[in-house]
């Protein structure tokens, strides 16, 4: 009998409860059974039924893994009764873009009764099973799991999360899953820096190989991926040949080897902001009593998104410019965030602070400079990509400088250029990661001449070869410039 993987074998048997005319009962289509093994192809199965309680698949783009996520988390709920199971990403929207849908979609075609709270964006089935779908963005978020007894948790795009899911997972969901001998996954592709969480626990991230041990690694890629196909009309080798023509490039590229063969490839160009950890970490800005330390202040608004306060230091005398200090803050009104500029001010001496001025930022400003008194000027949002070639080249260089545990040093890894929309004389910035502390660094490092540095030329010691080569050429200099004089006035006096 023909069957679509995804619906199950076609029946059609009698119903009661519906009849006709005559009184006979009439035949009905009954909602197919739902089983992972006919919805799931051969390696998203294997990977969903694995018993073991860690689990982590490093998959390519287009590889079907929420699909999996989805079901699993669906059938899970299904076999057991009154049990949770989370769905984790950075955000909420991003949950809801990613997997709801999918989950709707199951409940719908399998009439699975499950009751739908779209403010809560959970679904409970009838057996008294929940699943909730929600975001984690940064630390603050992560008391929200605190005290929960879960089943399963999935983290979605487990590439794309700071350094705080570490805090996530053995602080809070650890614990959360015990009391139902639960398992947590991890999913995601490979980031474009073998580094971070997610790539220690795959096991590929050199003198963290013992983080593997507890983790069992599965993966599979869009060539796995059964259904591109059917819907696309096309193999997958026509589709990936015709991405790699528009780009430019070939399979070697580390950015499709990433893409479409989910490998761990370093791969630099893909980021936005390139920061090299060697050459840029500091821990305490030089106290060199030569230098005169000067500090400016970038700001970011937001509401959706959060306040980022970003001070620079940058001196006359160095090439370089410090990150000294970022506040990060989400939803706060305008009250904290001027309390918060006023603080930073009055604890550095900014003699320069700049704000962006888009959207609502203008009025924002106005308020600051006319009912609270602080100077605030306009960012400088021109030219904006030419600014990020400066800094890029600061950092390149290692003339510009942060902390290891900054924002703005894990966010520069996460932060990708998207290659499919871009063009070489416009870059566009991949949706899947927004740094707010990266724009506030951009605003203050445009006011900072520190890369326009030049060192102050150095005396030469007498008797050198270099000293006999300077004198000469000053000798020569005023020879030749005494000879220029004697010929002007002598032009002169013929005239």
């Amino acid at each position: 009998m023909a069957r679509d993987p995804r619906n199950g074998p076609v029946r059609r048997i009698a119903v009661p409860g519906v009849k006709d005319a005559s009184g006979a009962y009439l035949p009905s289509d009954p909602p197919p059974t739902f089983k992972l093994e006919d919805f799931l192809f051969d390696k998203q199965l294997k990977f969903v039924t694995d018993p073991r309680p860690y689990k982590i698949a490093v998959c390519s783009r287009r590889s079907g893994k929420t699909v999996a996520c989805a079901a699993d988390l669906v059938c899970t709920a299904l076999k057991f009764k009154e049990i949770n199971c989370l769905y984790i990403t950075l955000s909420r929207a991003n949950a809801k873009k990613l997997v709801w849908k999918e989950i709707l979609k199951i409940n719908h075609k399998y009439k699975l009764e499950g009751q739908v709270d779209l403010v809560e964006l959970s679904i409970n089935f009838p057996n008294g099973s929940t699943i909730y779908l929600s975001g984690a963005k940064d630390a603050s978020e992560i008391e929200k799991f605190r005290g929960m007894a879960l089943k399963k948790v999935y983290i979605d795009e487990a590439q794309s999360f700071r350094e705080y899911i570490r805090e996530l997972i053995e602080d809070v969901l650890d614990a959360a899953l015990m009391d139902h001998d639960g398992d947590l996954n991890l999913i995601g592709t490979p980031a474009p820096i073998v580094a971070g969480y997610f790539a220690e626990c795959a096991g590929v991230v050199q003198g963290k190989e013992e983080m593997n041990d507890a983790w069992a690694v599965h993966g599979w890629t869009y060539f796995d991926n059964p259904y591109i196909p059917i819907t696309s009309g096309k193999t997958h080798r026509q589709l990936l040949e015709r991405v790699m023509k528009r780009r430019g490039v070939t399979e070697d590229d580390p950015t499709i080897q990433r893409e479409f063969f989910g490998k761990w490839v370093n791969d630099p160009e893909s980021l936005w902001i390139r920061y090299y950890a060697d050459k840029c970490h500091f821990q305490e800005l030089p106290t060199d009593p030569k230098k005169k330390w000067n500090y400016i202040m970038g700001i970011d608004l937001g509401f959706v998104d959060s306040d980022a306060i970003a001070v620079l230091a940058w001196s006359a005398d160095s090439p370089d410019t410090y990150l000294v200090e970022e506040e990060i803050a989400e939803k706060q009104d305008l009250t904290s965030l001027v309390e918060q500029i006023r603080a930073l001010q009055v604890k550095y001496g900014c003699y320069k602070l700049v704000i962006d001025e888009g959207g609502l930022g203008k009025k924002l400003a106005e308020e600051m400079r006319r009912r609270y008194m602080l100077p605030v000027q306009p960012a400088d949002k021109t030219r904006k990509q030419e600014n990020v070639a400066f800094l890029n080249d600061s950092l390149r260089t290692g003339r510009f400088k942060a902390k290891s545990g900054s924002r703005f040093a894990q966010d520069t890894r996460l932060v990708e250029i998207d290659k499919d929309k871009s063009r070489p004389d416009k870059i566009v910035i991949s949706d899947k990661f927004h740094s707010d502390i990266i724009d506030a660094v951009l605003y203050a490092f445009k006011e900072s001449p520190a890369y326009a540095y030049v060192a102050p030329k150095q005396p030469t010691i007498p008797g050198t070869i270099q000293w006999n080569r300077e004198v000469e050429d000053r000798m020569f200099e005023a020879e030749l410039s005494g000879l220029t004089a004697e010929k002007e006035r002598m032009e002169g006096g013929y005239g």
